[in-house]
């Protein structure tokens, strides 16, 4: 399994972004946490201050199994404009796995065309940066090579449809039991 990268930039959502690495690395995936400013360090949009594992600038993208974009204000809005991002993830849209949630699928991924055609969700109001999407109201929308979801209260699921995509949904069960959470199934389309 290759190594599953999570954006961070300033204003980032932390219950996003904390939820799917925590749930990820219990799971037993690599993932690293990357920082798309110049310093490890990354305040959230609650500030609550992060240490990401690695720069940007620093690292390597070689075929990612997983690029992570989650939401929050204004971070959605800076990982939208770091052009660097958007190359990896148009590149990855053809080759691997991305994963959004809250205002990301709508700021990040819409414009770039990623979203084009296919089933997604969003943070309500951000819809129209992705006018070409089929966009669905639900929690989280879990398709082959791309899961998005709504908002912090999908978090969770969002996490674990990235996981059962990865290693099975058994595995995926495993681990929300393991956390008291048991969702009805693991048909993440809902």
């Amino acid at each position: 399994m290759n190594t599953s990268y999570l954006f961070l930039a300033n204003g980032f959502e932390e219950i996003e972004a904390l939820t799917v690495v925590d749930v990820m690395r219990r799971a037993g995936m690599d993932l690293k946490t990357v920082s798309i400013t110049d310093t490890h360090t990354v305040t959230g949009a609650h500030g609550i201050t992060v240490k990401a594992d690695v720069l940007y600038s620093e690292t390597d993208f070689i075929t990612p199994e997983w690029l992570i974009i989650p939401g929050g204000m204004p971070g959605a809005e800076h990982l939208s404009k770091f052009a660097p991002l958007n190359t990896l993830l148009k590149s990855q849209a053809f080759s691997g796995k991305i994963a959004a949630i809250c205002a990301s699928p709508g700021l990040v991924l819409g414009p770039l065309g990623i979203l084009d055609g296919k089933e997604a969700t969003c943070y309500p109001g951000f819809e129209k940066f992705m006018p070409d999407a089929i966009v669905r109201d639900t929690p989280v929308v879990a398709l082959d090579r791309l899961i998005t979801a709504n908002g912090p209260s999908a978090a969770m699921r969002f996490a674990l449809a990235i996981v059962a995509n990865s290693m099975g949904e058994n595995i995926a069960q495993e681990v929300g039991s393991g956390m008291l959470f048991y969702p009805k199934s693991m048909n993440f389309y809902f």
